[in-house]
């Protein structure tokens, strides 16, 4: 009932040994705290929240608009409801190295296991789109230093991701991924990878935990678990899937109303009122009520 019982801090360690358990762990995205709910029941062994998510939920491109405090407000919902551990996309950390630090400590607070800080230029784009641009060396190590020095609890995990590769080339974003873990990074998330072979050799290169992304319109291929799991992938993220399964429901539904004057032929494919209310634990609500109100005298 109400918020996870599980504090962040042990959430944090549970993460970090999942990771070094050597398992694939699978981060669905959740665009509310509801859909966190459900990826919990369903089995997932973490979740992901997207920046391009939150910015489309809030009508907006995912060109650098929303802000930290929007960030850390949806990350703190989605965290407290769920015991899995939470990865946050903290896009360049909004700032310079000292907006970095601030970013850090303000999305512990807001409970989340992780997040990463990327080497794109401000203001960002979505990483599957042409036309990035990256900031230099120097700067990317700066902004992952401030992260990894700004952080309390030692197991927040700090994860540099790299858009290099849509702009220079594989090996540019290996030489990159190196220095982030020279760095201090945690873990590194190499953007846009073309195939299987290029996260390999990205693997073979870092000795830390890698992320890939599976996005769906994107550079990569929707490779399977099995697939990730065999070129040593330890993360696998789905960071727009719920939403745009989500929204082209919504669509559906609303070309039918207009079309047929009612839903009735939408309702089958609708989440009924008796799961909805099992995913929101309404018995365990009426038991805490009637644990307080109901009395005899």
């Amino acid at each position: 009932m109400l918020y996870s019982r599980v504090p962040a801090h042990e959430k944090r360690a549970a993460f970090r040994k999942a990771l070094a358990s050597g398992k694939l762990l699978r981060f669905p995205g959740a665009f509310n705290p509801l859909s966190a709910n459900l990826i919990q029941q369903k089995g997932f062994e973490g979740v992901y929240i997207s920046g391009a998510v939150l910015a489309a939920d809030l009508g907006l491109p995912d060109i650098g608009l929303t802000t930290l405090t929007e960030v850390a407000t949806r990350g703190g919902q989605i965290s407290r409801m769920t015991d899995l551990p939470t990865l946050i996309d903290a896009d360049t950390g909004f700032g310079e190295p000292m907006n970095v630090a601030r970013t850090v400590q303000t999305l512990e607070d807001a409970g989340v296991a992780g997040l990463h800080i990327e080497d794109q230029i401000n203001p960002k784009r979505c990483g599957h789109l042409d036309g990035k641009a990256v900031v230099d060396s120097d700067t990317a190590i700066k902004r992952i230093r401030a992260a990894v020095d700004a952080r309390r609890d030692p197991n927040l995990l700090i994860m540099a991701r790299t858009d290099i590769r849509a702009v220079e080339g594989l090996a540019a974003a290996i030489d990159r991924a190196k220095a982030l873990v020279d760095a201090g990074a945690d873990a590194i998330f190499p953007e846009a990878m073309k195939d299987l072979s290029e996260f390999e050799a990205v693997r073979k290169a870092i000795d830390v935990p890698m992320l890939a992304n599976m996005t769906e319109f994107g550079k990569s291929e929707l490779f399977t678990t099995q697939q990730l799991e065999g070129v040593g992938v330890n993360i696998v993220i789905y960071p727009v899937s719920l939403l745009r399964l989500a929204m082209g429901a919504a669509e559906r539904g609303l070309d039918t109303l207009v079309a047929e004057g009612s839903l009735n032929s939408e309702v089958a494919n609708m989440q009924t009122r008796a799961r909805l209310y099992e995913l929101n634990d309404y018995a365990g609500y009426n038991s805490f009520d009637e644990s307080v109100f109901n009395f005899t005298l």
